[in-house]
């Protein structure tokens, strides 16, 4: 089985597993915002969010990056005879 066949696919899916991640990190560690927070609480929730924002463009980049590369990949294959 040739492995390069497939990391398109598997990147695809990789970002759509750190896409879910960020919206679990999002629930888990920010959630919703207080209603009259401290200062302390409002830094605590703009880093959470923060964070789990990188984690959610990282895995739309990656699932894009995969999908771009696995369509171009499809398009530029010579046909088999």
């Amino acid at each position: 089985m040739n492995m390069t066949r497939y990391w398109p696919l598997l990147l695809a899916a990789a970002g759509l597993l750190l896409l879910v991640t960020g919206f679990v990190y999002d629930v888990i560690f920010a959630g919703i915002p207080y209603q009259d927070p401290t200062p302390d609480m409002s830094a605590r929730y703009a880093r959470h969010a923060v964070i789990a924002a990188a984690i959610r463009w990282c895995g739309v980049g990656a699932v894009l990056l995969g999908l771009t590369v696995g369509l171009v990949r499809r398009g530029s294959r010579t046909p088999e005879r």
